[in-house]
């Protein structure tokens, strides 16, 4: 996986940018969701700059990820970790959890995937709801 320095837009985007592609598709309402709450400039970011991110992303984890039995691309918790390694003040995880959190429950629905990472993302971070 690429490297960005800590606590920068750019990672905290790939982690928006992961939660998006958590259930294994990019659902209409996560997009309208990121646009409600600004969260794209909320993360200093640009949709340009975004859009780039979750490219990268894609191409990280062609090359790190795991093909399941069906068919999805998921990352292991290891690989998990280091990207939420990467975000190290706690104002910093506290945003983007609430943002992971906002997309997750856009469609109002938890699928599998989104449940680990923001399981993992709490966790990690000893963040308690």
């Amino acid at each position: 996986m690429r490297h960005y320095p800590s606590d920068s837009p750019e990672t905290m985007g790939r982690l928006v940018a992961l939660t998006l592609m958590a259930d294994g598709a990019i659902d209409a309402s996560e997009l309208a969701q990121l646009d409600q709450k600004n969260t794209i400039r909320r993360l200093g970011l640009n949709q340009e700059s975004f859009d780039k991110l979750t490219h990268e992303l894609c191409e990280d984890m062609l090359t790190r990820a795991y093909l399941t039995p069906a068919g999805k691309v998921e990352l292991d918790l290891n690989s998990i970790d280091l990207l939420l390694a990467e975000i190290e003040a706690p104002m910093l995880q506290k945003k983007v959890l609430r943002m992971m959190l906002d997309l997750v429950n856009a469609d109002n629905k938890l699928s599998g995937g989104e449940a680990v990472l923001v399981a993992e993302a709490m966790r990690f971070w000893q963040i308690d709801l």
